[in-house]
Protein backbone atom coordinates (compact mmCIF):
# COMPACT_ATOMS: atom_id res chain seq x y z
CA UNK A 1 0.00 0.00 0.00
CA UNK A 2 1.50 3.38 -1.16
CA UNK A 3 2.24 6.44 1.34
CA UNK A 4 -0.86 8.37 0.51
CA UNK A 5 -3.07 5.53 0.73
CA UNK A 6 -1.62 5.13 4.19
CA UNK A 7 -1.65 8.80 4.93
CA UNK A 8 -5.78 9.09 4.52
CA UNK A 9 -6.67 6.36 6.37
CA UNK A 10 -3.76 7.30 9.42
CA UNK A 11 -5.96 10.38 9.21
CA UNK A 12 -9.34 8.53 9.25
CA UNK A 13 -7.78 7.15 12.25
CA UNK A 14 -6.95 10.27 13.76
CA UNK A 15 -10.25 11.94 13.19
CA UNK A 16 -11.99 8.88 15.10
CA UNK A 17 -9.69 9.12 17.86
CA UNK A 18 -10.05 12.44 17.94
CA UNK A 19 -13.93 12.47 18.70
CA UNK A 20 -13.09 10.11 21.59
CA UNK A 21 -16.16 7.10 19.82
CA UNK A 22 -14.88 3.66 19.57
CA UNK A 23 -15.43 1.98 15.87
CA UNK A 24 -18.42 0.65 16.86
CA UNK A 25 -19.88 4.12 17.32
CA UNK A 26 -18.47 5.37 14.61
CA UNK A 27 -19.87 3.14 11.97
CA UNK A 28 -23.55 2.99 13.66
CA UNK A 29 -23.17 7.16 13.39
CA UNK A 30 -22.32 6.98 9.92
CA UNK A 31 -24.37 3.70 8.92
CA UNK A 32 -21.72 1.07 8.82
CA UNK A 33 -20.67 -1.80 11.15
CA UNK A 34 -17.17 -1.41 13.48
CA UNK A 35 -15.92 -4.55 11.86
CA UNK A 36 -16.26 -2.33 8.44
CA UNK A 37 -14.83 0.68 10.41
CA UNK A 38 -11.81 -1.39 11.80
CA UNK A 39 -11.52 -3.03 8.12
CA UNK A 40 -10.97 0.03 6.26
CA UNK A 41 -8.66 1.79 9.27
CA UNK A 42 -6.03 -1.50 9.13
CA UNK A 43 -6.01 -1.48 5.67
CA UNK A 44 -8.46 -4.50 4.90
CA UNK A 45 -10.92 -2.73 3.01
CA UNK A 46 -10.51 0.04 0.75
CA UNK A 47 -12.29 3.37 1.42
CA UNK A 48 -14.89 3.93 -1.06
CA UNK A 49 -16.75 7.41 -2.18
CA UNK A 50 -20.36 5.87 0.01
CA UNK A 51 -18.06 5.69 3.34
CA UNK A 52 -15.89 8.62 3.21
CA UNK A 53 -19.01 10.74 1.83
CA UNK A 54 -20.90 9.46 4.91
CA UNK A 55 -18.11 10.45 7.19
CA UNK A 56 -18.20 13.76 4.97
CA UNK A 57 -21.87 14.24 5.46
CA UNK A 58 -22.71 12.92 9.38
CA UNK A 59 -19.78 14.97 11.07
CA UNK A 60 -19.82 18.10 8.37
CA UNK A 61 -16.27 17.97 7.55
CA UNK A 62 -17.15 20.28 4.31
CA UNK A 63 -16.01 17.10 1.74
CA UNK A 64 -12.20 16.75 3.31
CA UNK A 65 -12.33 13.19 3.03
CA UNK A 66 -13.87 12.42 0.18
CA UNK A 67 -11.36 15.17 -1.49
CA UNK A 68 -8.70 12.93 0.05
CA UNK A 69 -10.26 9.89 -2.11
CA UNK A 70 -10.42 12.21 -5.69
CA UNK A 71 -6.56 12.86 -4.76
CA UNK A 72 -6.01 9.08 -5.08
CA UNK A 73 -7.77 8.33 -7.93
CA UNK A 74 -5.92 11.32 -9.25
CA UNK A 75 -2.49 9.92 -8.35
CA UNK A 76 -3.43 6.59 -10.00
CA UNK A 77 -3.87 5.84 -13.71
CA UNK A 78 -6.91 3.82 -13.15
CA UNK A 79 -10.35 5.20 -11.55
CA UNK A 80 -10.53 4.63 -7.77
CA UNK A 81 -13.80 2.94 -8.15
CA UNK A 82 -12.09 0.77 -10.95
CA UNK A 83 -9.31 -0.04 -8.28
CA UNK A 84 -11.27 -0.42 -5.57
CA UNK A 85 -13.51 -2.56 -7.47
CA UNK A 86 -10.64 -5.23 -8.88
CA UNK A 87 -9.64 -5.68 -4.83
CA UNK A 88 -13.40 -6.41 -4.12
CA UNK A 89 -13.53 -8.88 -7.17
CA UNK A 90 -10.03 -10.49 -6.19
CA UNK A 91 -11.24 -11.33 -2.63
CA UNK A 92 -15.11 -12.40 -3.74
CA UNK A 93 -16.45 -16.15 -2.65
CA UNK A 94 -19.21 -15.29 -4.37
CA UNK A 95 -20.20 -12.29 -7.85
CA UNK A 96 -23.51 -12.24 -8.35
CA UNK A 97 -23.85 -10.29 -11.97
CA UNK A 98 -26.09 -8.54 -14.19
CA UNK A 99 -25.41 -7.56 -17.44
CA UNK A 100 -28.07 -5.90 -19.50
CA UNK A 101 -25.67 -4.58 -22.06
CA UNK A 102 -22.77 -6.48 -22.40
CA UNK A 103 -21.17 -9.81 -21.65
CA UNK A 104 -19.75 -9.66 -18.02
CA UNK A 105 -16.22 -8.48 -18.80
CA UNK A 106 -14.77 -12.10 -16.91
CA UNK A 107 -16.42 -14.00 -19.38
CA UNK A 108 -15.25 -12.10 -22.86
CA UNK A 109 -13.08 -12.99 -25.50
CA UNK A 110 -10.23 -10.41 -26.04
CA UNK A 111 -12.04 -9.80 -29.90
CA UNK A 112 -15.11 -9.29 -27.80
CA UNK A 113 -13.37 -7.15 -25.28
CA UNK A 114 -11.74 -4.99 -27.85
CA UNK A 115 -15.17 -4.52 -29.93
CA UNK A 116 -16.54 -3.19 -26.50
CA UNK A 117 -13.99 -0.50 -26.23
CA UNK A 118 -14.31 1.00 -29.54
CA UNK A 119 -15.66 3.98 -31.57
CA UNK A 120 -13.36 6.39 -30.84
CA UNK A 121 -13.54 6.41 -26.95
CA UNK A 122 -10.25 5.66 -26.12
CA UNK A 123 -6.64 5.75 -28.21
CA UNK A 124 -4.95 2.42 -29.52
CA UNK A 125 -2.87 2.65 -26.55
CA UNK A 126 -5.64 2.66 -24.02
CA UNK A 127 -7.59 0.18 -25.59
CA UNK A 128 -4.56 -2.23 -25.22
CA UNK A 129 -4.23 -1.15 -21.75
CA UNK A 130 -8.01 -1.93 -20.81
CA UNK A 131 -8.46 -5.31 -22.53
CA UNK A 132 -4.98 -6.77 -20.75
CA UNK A 133 -6.11 -5.77 -17.16
CA UNK A 134 -9.55 -7.07 -18.51
CA UNK A 135 -8.02 -10.36 -19.27
CA UNK A 136 -6.01 -10.38 -16.43
CA UNK A 137 -8.87 -9.78 -13.82
CA UNK A 138 -10.10 -13.09 -15.30
CA UNK A 139 -7.60 -15.43 -13.75
CA UNK A 140 -9.81 -15.21 -11.02
CA UNK A 141 -11.70 -17.71 -12.50
CA UNK A 142 -8.98 -20.15 -13.06
CA UNK A 143 -7.51 -20.16 -9.64
CA UNK A 144 -7.49 -23.28 -7.08
CA UNK A 145 -9.99 -21.60 -5.26
CA UNK A 146 -12.24 -19.29 -7.55
CA UNK A 147 -15.19 -17.33 -6.64
CA UNK A 148 -18.85 -18.94 -7.31
CA UNK A 149 -19.79 -16.73 -10.72
CA UNK A 150 -23.29 -16.45 -11.06
CA UNK A 151 -24.10 -13.91 -14.09
CA UNK A 152 -27.44 -13.29 -15.38
CA UNK A 153 -28.24 -11.70 -19.47
CA UNK A 154 -30.49 -9.71 -21.10
CA UNK A 155 -31.34 -11.83 -24.12
CA UNK A 156 -31.14 -9.11 -26.12
CA UNK A 157 -26.65 -9.40 -24.82
CA UNK A 158 -26.64 -12.43 -27.04
CA UNK A 159 -28.24 -11.16 -30.11
CA UNK A 160 -26.90 -7.31 -30.14
CA UNK A 161 -24.66 -7.29 -33.58
CA UNK A 162 -21.11 -5.82 -31.96
CA UNK A 163 -19.37 -4.26 -35.61
CA UNK A 164 -18.68 -5.70 -38.68
CA UNK A 165 -16.33 -8.80 -37.31
CA UNK A 166 -17.11 -12.12 -39.13
CA UNK A 167 -17.57 -15.02 -36.24
CA UNK A 168 -17.12 -12.53 -33.27
CA UNK A 169 -19.93 -13.03 -31.86
CA UNK A 170 -20.24 -17.22 -32.60
CA UNK A 171 -16.65 -17.14 -31.07
CA UNK A 172 -17.63 -15.12 -27.79
CA UNK A 173 -20.74 -17.78 -27.68
CA UNK A 174 -18.88 -20.34 -27.72
CA UNK A 175 -16.49 -19.61 -25.06
CA UNK A 176 -19.50 -18.73 -23.41
CA UNK A 177 -21.08 -21.95 -23.27
CA UNK A 178 -18.12 -23.42 -22.32
CA UNK A 179 -17.38 -21.29 -19.19
CA UNK A 180 -20.75 -22.34 -18.24
CA UNK A 181 -20.02 -25.94 -18.22
CA UNK A 182 -17.97 -25.16 -15.15
CA UNK A 183 -18.99 -26.10 -11.56
CA UNK A 184 -18.09 -22.68 -9.96
CA UNK A 185 -19.72 -20.66 -12.89
CA UNK A 186 -23.60 -20.39 -13.67
CA UNK A 187 -24.99 -18.68 -16.64
CA UNK A 188 -28.89 -17.71 -16.96
CA UNK A 189 -30.43 -15.66 -19.86
CA UNK A 190 -34.10 -13.66 -18.96
CA UNK A 191 -35.55 -14.31 -22.44
CA UNK A 192 -36.95 -11.48 -24.58
CA UNK A 193 -40.62 -13.01 -23.93
CA UNK A 194 -40.14 -11.65 -20.42
CA UNK A 195 -40.88 -8.03 -21.08
CA UNK A 196 -40.66 -5.43 -18.95
CA UNK A 197 -38.28 -5.75 -15.95
CA UNK A 198 -36.52 -4.87 -13.13
CA UNK A 199 -33.35 -5.26 -14.45
CA UNK A 200 -34.12 -2.85 -17.51
CA UNK A 201 -32.58 0.23 -14.98
CA UNK A 202 -29.72 -0.91 -15.42
CA UNK A 203 -26.59 -3.68 -14.59
CA UNK A 204 -24.82 -4.18 -11.27
CA UNK A 205 -22.69 -6.84 -9.41
CA UNK A 206 -22.77 -8.01 -6.13
CA UNK A 207 -19.62 -9.07 -4.67
CA UNK A 208 -19.91 -11.30 -1.37
CA UNK A 209 -16.49 -11.13 0.80
CA UNK A 210 -15.08 -14.08 2.85
CA UNK A 211 -16.13 -12.17 6.08
CA UNK A 212 -19.59 -12.24 5.06
CA UNK A 213 -20.21 -8.42 3.89
CA UNK A 214 -20.89 -7.97 0.43
CA UNK A 215 -20.30 -4.36 -1.31
CA UNK A 216 -21.84 -3.92 -4.91
CA UNK A 217 -20.55 -2.45 -7.89
CA UNK A 218 -23.36 0.30 -10.44
CA UNK A 219 -22.41 1.98 -13.72
CA UNK A 220 -24.14 4.21 -16.17
CA UNK A 221 -22.83 5.95 -19.18
CA UNK A 222 -21.80 8.85 -17.04
CA UNK A 223 -20.24 7.25 -13.94
CA UNK A 224 -19.23 4.25 -11.85
CA UNK A 225 -19.85 3.49 -8.64
CA UNK A 226 -19.05 1.29 -5.83
CA UNK A 227 -22.18 0.87 -2.82
CA UNK A 228 -21.25 -0.39 0.10
CA UNK A 229 -23.74 1.16 2.80
CA UNK A 230 -26.56 -1.36 4.05
CA UNK A 231 -29.44 -0.20 2.89
CA UNK A 232 -28.45 0.13 -0.30
CA UNK A 233 -27.32 -3.63 -0.31
CA UNK A 234 -29.91 -4.58 1.08
CA UNK A 235 -32.35 -2.92 -2.00
CA UNK A 236 -29.68 -4.66 -4.93
CA UNK A 237 -30.42 -7.66 -3.25
CA UNK A 238 -34.01 -7.31 -3.48
CA UNK A 239 -33.39 -6.21 -7.32
CA UNK A 240 -31.02 -9.40 -7.98
CA UNK A 241 -33.88 -12.25 -6.62
CA UNK A 242 -36.38 -10.20 -8.89
CA UNK A 243 -33.79 -10.29 -11.88
CA UNK A 244 -32.65 -13.56 -11.13
CA UNK A 245 -36.53 -15.23 -11.11
CA UNK A 246 -36.94 -13.71 -14.49
CA UNK A 247 -34.19 -15.67 -16.13
CA UNK A 248 -34.75 -19.24 -17.08
CA UNK A 249 -32.97 -22.32 -15.14
CA UNK A 250 -29.14 -23.01 -16.21
CA UNK A 251 -29.64 -25.96 -18.79
CA UNK A 252 -32.39 -23.88 -20.56
CA UNK A 253 -30.09 -20.76 -20.79
CA UNK A 254 -27.05 -22.58 -21.97
CA UNK A 255 -29.46 -24.19 -24.73
CA UNK A 256 -30.72 -20.68 -25.46
CA UNK A 257 -27.33 -19.57 -26.04
CA UNK A 258 -26.47 -22.36 -27.95
CA UNK A 259 -29.61 -21.82 -30.31
CA UNK A 260 -28.76 -18.18 -30.60
CA UNK A 261 -24.86 -19.44 -31.07
CA UNK A 262 -26.06 -21.00 -34.79
CA UNK A 263 -27.61 -17.69 -36.14
CA UNK A 264 -23.93 -16.03 -35.57
CA UNK A 265 -22.64 -18.66 -38.01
Amino acid sequence: MGSVTDYVLGELRRFRTRLGVSQDEFGRAIGYSGSHVSSVETGGRAPTDGYMSAIDVHYKTDERFGRMLRELARLDVAPTWLRQWIEFEREATTLRWFELSYLPGLLQTERYARATLAGGRFTADEVDRIVTSRLDRQTILGRDRPPQLIAVLDEAVLRRPVLDQPGLMAEQLDHLVDLAGEEHIQVHVVPVDAGMYLGLAGQFIIAELPDGARVAYADNQLSAQIVDAPGDIARLAKTWEIVRNEALPRRQSIELIKEVTKSWT
